[in-house]
C-alpha cells in the first residue's frame, strides 16, 4: 500500500482518515480540494491543477484524498489501493454541519487558505445526493480498478482497519 485514493461524500471524513493513514503509514498526503481551489473559493485553471496532480502521481507514494471525478480514472491508474468511504447519507449531513460549526469563518486545515467553511442550500443538496449519483459511478470506476479496494460503511470498520494497518517504523520507514 503505497498509493492510496481515499474517496466518499463530504462529510464522510476523507480528511480525517487520510491524516491518519499517513501518519501511521509515513506516506505524503495530497488533498486535492488544496489543488482544485485559490483563495477565495476561486477554481484553479484545469490544466495548472491537472499538471500538479500529475506531479503527485508520478511520485512513488501518496495518498491522495477527494473525489472530483474528472481526475479519477488518472488517479486509478497509479493508485494501488482504494478506502471508500461509503456512509449513510445522514451520517454524512450530519458530520458535514459539525464541520461548519466548528469551521465557521475560517479554512480547515486540509482547505486552502482563504477558503472558509462555508454551508448553503447548494452544498446541502449536494451532499444529499452524492451517494446515489456518486455510488454507481464509483463502482464502474473501480469494476476496472486492478488494486485493493476497501469499501467501509461504518467508521467501527474503518477504525479497525486503520488500527492494523502496519506504521511506517514496522515498515522501515
Amino acid at each position: 500500500m503505497q498509493r492510496v485514493l481515499i474517496i466518499g461524500s463530504p462529510g464522510a471524513g476523507k480528511s480525517t482518515v487520510s491524516g491518519a493513514l499517513a501518519t501511521r503509514a509515513g506516506l505524503p498526503l495530497h488533498h486535492l480540494d488544496r489543488m482544485h481551489w485559490l483563495p477565495g473559493w476561486i477554481e484553479r485553471d484545469r490544466e495548472e491543477g491537472r499538471a500538479e496532480l500529475a506531479g503527485v502521481l508520478a511520485q512513488d507514494s501518496w495518498i491522495i484524498d477527494g473525489n472530483y471525478g474528472s481526475s479519477l480514472p488518472l488517479r486509478l491508474e497509479r493508485a494501488d489501493t482504494v478506502v471508500w468511504l461509503d456512509y449513510p447519507t445522514r451520517v454524512c449531513v450530519a458530520r458535514v454541519v459539525k464541520r461548519w460549526w466548528r469551521y465557521r469563518g475560517c479554512s480547515r486545515p486540509d482547505m486552502t487558505e482563504g477558503c472558509p467553511e462555508r454551508f448553503n442550500l447548494e452544498f446541502l443538496l449536494y451532499v444529499l445526493y452524492f451517494r446515489s449519483a456518486w455510488r454507481g459511478r464509483n463502482s464502474a470506476a473501480l469494476g476496472h480498478f486492478s488494486g485493493t479496494i476497501l469499501r467501509f460503511g461504518s467508521s467501527s470498520h474503518l477504525a479497525r482497519w486503520l488500527a492494523a494497518v502496519p506504521g511506517a517504523e514496522d515498515a522501515g520507514h
